[in-house]
């Protein structure tokens, strides 16, 4: 193993020993909430709905759902807890002291972003799985998709955080692009419903992908093909990290 990868191993484990000592409190809030809009939303307005590209609408929202839920827990951890690490803690600070680099903790940082919300994307799948919904052994192809999803919006929200001098500061991102990013990326809805122009649009959301991995995946519709909306994300990924490190390192060294 390099000592470049072990030094990003370190800030992994350095985050992941400190959720384990609140793994329990973290997965009952990443879990709770898409449950309960699963059921409310899925069983309830779902009798109204009927059925959407010829499956339960319960169905139909349980990839979106999985797909927000890997969305939120990388933004969440990137916004507010990377922030606390680094500004309120001064984690960041202490570790820089050691032979580690900015590039060292934001790699380190997304890695466990990814980890994380794969992790919080298992457990929802178990959920859908219990309900019934799961229609092929593929689906536990989503828990890497989730990884992807991690990474993606992980380092998103980090280059959020290199600017943020307050946590309402993310504020802003959240309700101007998170938000209609998860009403556009047909959680809720298939994008068909959408005017053409704006389903044009939601093309460069990388959310939208996600969920057009993971519905055939849950549902033995898939094809290789689909493999194809991970670029979008996987793009996001690689652009948002370059850019985060620059911006740490202009936050961090000067």
């Amino acid at each position: 193993m390099s000592s470049r990868w072990q030094r990003v191993i370190s800030v992994w484990r350095r985050n992941s020993t400190v959720w384990c000592k609140t793994s329990a409190r973290s997965l009952l809030g990443s879990f709770s909430d898409p449950v309960l809009y699963l059921l409310a939303f899925g069983y309830g307005l779902g009798r109204l709905v009927g059925e959407v590209n010829g499956m339960t609408y319960v169905a139909f929202l349980s990839s979106g759902i999985i797909a927000t839920n890997a969305m939120n827990t990388a933004t969440f951890e990137g916004l507010y807890l990377a922030y606390t690490r680094m500004e309120t803690q001064r984690t960041w600070e202490s570790i820089l002291s050691a032979p580690l680099s900015v590039s060292d903790i934001v790699f380190g940082e997304i890695l466990w972003i990814g980890t994380k919300s794969a992790i919080s994307v298992t457990m929802i799948l178990l959920v859908v799985s219990i309900l019934g919904l799961v229609n092929s052994w593929a689906a536990t192809l989503v828990i890497p998709i989730g990884f992807i999803g991690g990474i993606c919006f992980g380092s998103m929200a980090l280059v959020v955080t290199s600017y943020s001098s307050s946590y309402e500061f993310f504020l802003y991102y959240m309700t101007l692009f998170i938000t209609p990013m998860v009403l556009l990326s047909g959680v809720f809805f298939p994008l068909s419903s959408l005017p053409y122009n704006v389903q044009i649009a939601t093309a460069f959301l990388p959310l939208q992908h996600l969920v057009q991995v993971i519905r055939p995946l849950i549902f033995g519709q898939f094809h290789i093909s689909d493999v194809a909306h991970l670029t979008v994300p996987v793009g996001f990924f690689l652009i948002s990290t370059a850019f985060a490190v620059r911006r740490f390192k202009l936050r961090l060294l000067h």
